[in-house]
């Protein structure tokens, strides 16, 4: 008697690829460990195991669901192939949260999927940017979409499932556009968890989360504001409890509330009495890093609230101490007067603060940008300070006015990561421009720079075992990795074989020595920096009068002097900001004492006068 195989059910494969970029070698951008987990894949992620859990296919055809990061786990399209046919070959697999400089490779990986009889669909900042700001599809779409790759524009909740739907049909239709549409966020029924096993692929064991989304302002080179909305829509305290809950449960304690102005968030106080409550009364040692503008300090509890809630690390969208640049990227809530006053207040509280610079704004010069630095060196206590070079992304006013112009921008959309020079600047090359912006970098983190960051932090309450890790990573990921440093890892792997499209593939002999030369060069540079490091903070706290440490940027904001600040008089443009902002505020400039800038003591509780500017950061967003 002949035994008969059982022929295996049919299951359908949900695979969720959060894609990497190349570097300037054409090899994926990968690591051991890499940073923070994806906004984007952990809410695709929690879509696709609702659908999975609610039998969206019916009793008999279940869901499996797999999510993977490619800045720290290879894609092989092929195995990929492998996992669909031995299932059924039924199946989906969704590229996302593809930001515009990630569209290349998710391009390769979508094209070697289709190859193989794949259905493939790609969402994400570039295409949901470019629907939303472009008369017509730009090439790489249509490139898409010519090989059979469908594209998802606007956010997936609550059109998750008809795309698993049409997946199983076999019915994927080339664009879904839901632009016009923006979800309720406020009892998403599938909050964005990630597994533990994923978290673990990262360093920190961090997750993200949003607690809302959109912004009310309108900032030239920003995407979110034209792909998420101008209107803030917010999870609800519940919802926010139940994310932290779930991940706390598995071993995840650590976030990034990826919110581009949390300040802004109309629930911010809400969130943060249900976040105390666990911390305080549960007994949950949970912490956040979060992104706010440069007025927050003038909303009544924020900071304070911030400090209670776990808050260790904040990210400020500062972007430039020149007031002209400011307005010509329409971010005038910036206000220069109020820089010192926001950044004492965080470090009364011993919050460490992150903030964003933008090189390339129309008044930049090499000279410029380096006196603009050694003036914030000096003048204003930042822990670290992330450059980006401003670039017009797809879904920025910036990209859409310099299309309709027809400036020069160029076509490789792996270099739109806000480190590579894509356009033109009216007062410096391409190449001078660049190079400041490697330059930048070694101006603010400077060895005699890092030991005065870490006195300041010494004297403020911040402890240096927690800071140190940080600035070694921003003070060497450039210089050693070329990338910026929240694209870093933990020691980059490269496979010979995934190569951009287009370039050959090295022998083993040239890319294996290639490959280990490199990984010995840049073992010595770290080896040298963290030594350093290690050496400056053993010298703050051998110092007996380290607590008292005093300079120019800890000094209280207080007095005439500091009208003699030269943040304030570099320039006319400063000095007429300066005189603009008091005016506004009922003060005055100078004259028998009677003039103060704004005190730390003195700060009038208000919404920003201009409510049409955000503090979107031209870092690529989370989510």
């Amino acid at each position: 008697m002949i035994a008969t195989r059982r022929a295996r059910p049919k299951r359908f494969q949900l695979i969720l690829i959060k894609p990497s970029h190349y570097d300037a070698d054409g090899y994926v951008v990968q690591w051991f460990r890499s940073t923070m987990p994806s906004n984007s894949l952990a809410v695709l992620y929690s879509l696709a195991r609702g659908a999975a859990r609610r039998g969206l296919l019916g009793p008999d055809l279940p869901i499996d669901v797999i999510a993977m990061d490619e800045t720290n786990t290879r894609v092989r399209p092929g195995k990929i192939a492998k996992i669909i046919e031995r299932n059924g070959g039924l199946g989906l697999v969704g590229i996302v949260g593809v930001q515009s400089n990630e569209f290349p490779r998710a391009l390769d990986i979508g094209r070697a999927l289709r190859a193989a009889g794949i259905q493939v669909l790609i969402g994400g900042f570039h295409v949901s940017g470019c629907l939303a700001m472009l008369p017509e599809m730009p090439p790489d779409i249509r490139e898409a979409q010519s090989l059979g790759i469908s594209v998802f524009a606007g956010e997936a909740e609550e059109h998750f499932d008809s795309v698993v739907l049409d997946a199983a049909r076999g019915t994927l239709r080339p664009l879904y556009n839901h632009m016009k549409h923006l979800p309720d966020l406020g009892e998403v029924p599938s909050p964005p968890v990630l597994p533990y096993a994923f978290v673990q692929r990262t360093i920190g064991n961090v997750t993200s989360f949003d607690a809302g989304r959109g912004c009310p302002f309108q900032c030239s080179f920003c995407t979110i504001i034209n792909v998420q909305g101008r209107k803030s829509r917010n999870r609800s305290p519940d919802s926010v409890e139940r994310i932290l809950r779930m991940n706390w449960r598995q071993g995840v304690n650590r976030f990034f509330i990826t919110d581009d102005n949390f300040a802004r968030n109309k629930d911010w106080e809400a969130i943060y009495d249900r976040i105390i409550e666990l911390r305080e009364r549960d007994g949950m040692d949970i912490r956040f890093m979060i992104q706010v503008d440069t007025l927050c300090h003038r909303i009544p509890n924020f900071i304070e609230k911030s400090k209670r809630a776990g808050v260790t690390r904040v990210f400020i969208g500062l972007e430039n101490i020149n007031p002209a640049n400011l307005i010509a990227a329409k971010k005038r809530q910036n206000k220069i007067t109020e820089y010192r006053a926001m950044l004492l207040e965080w470090k009364r509280v011993g919050i460490m603060t992150f903030a964003g610079y933008i090189l390339g704004f129309p008044n930049d010069t090499p000279e410029s940008i380096r006196h603009d630095l050694e003036i914030i060196k000096r003048e204003l206590p930042l822990d670290m300070l992330e450059f980006f070079v401003l670039t017009p992304l797809p879904g920025s006013e910036d990209h859409k006015v310099l299309a309709e112009k027809g400036v020069w921008m160029d076509p490789d959309m792996n270099k739109y990561d806000a480190e590579h020079v894509v356009t033109a600047h009216a007062k410096m090359s391409p190449d001078e421009w660049q190079e400041m912006y490697r330059t930048a970098w070694s101006i603010f983190y400077s060895p005699d720079h890092l030991e005065t960051v870490l006195r300041r932090a010494y004297a403020c309450g911040i402890r240096l075992r927690s800071l140190m890790p940080l600035l070694f990573i921003f003070s060497s990921a450039v210089e050693v990795e070329d990338v910026h440093p929240l694209q870093w890892g933990i020691f980059r792997i490269k496979h010979r074989l995934d190569r951009r499209a287009g370039l050959p593939i090295e022998s083993p002999l040239a890319f294996y020595a290639r490959y280990a030369a490199g990984i010995a060069r840049k073992a010595a540079v770290l080896a040298k920096r963290w030594r350093e490091l290690k050496r400056a903070r053993r010298r703050i706290e051998a110092d007996a009068s380290a607590k008292l440490y005093m300079d120019e940027a800890l000094t209280p904001v207080v007095g005439e002097s500091e009208e003699t600040r030269e943040l304030y008089t570099q320039s006319q443009a400063a000095r007429s900001a300066v005189e603009r902002e008091l005016r506004v505020a009922g003060r005055k400039l100078g004259g028998n004492g009677a003039s103060r800038l704004p005190s730390v003591n003195s700060l009038e509780a208000h919404e920003p006068e201009e409510q049409t500017v955000s503090r979107a950061a031209i870092r690529p967003p989370a989510a």
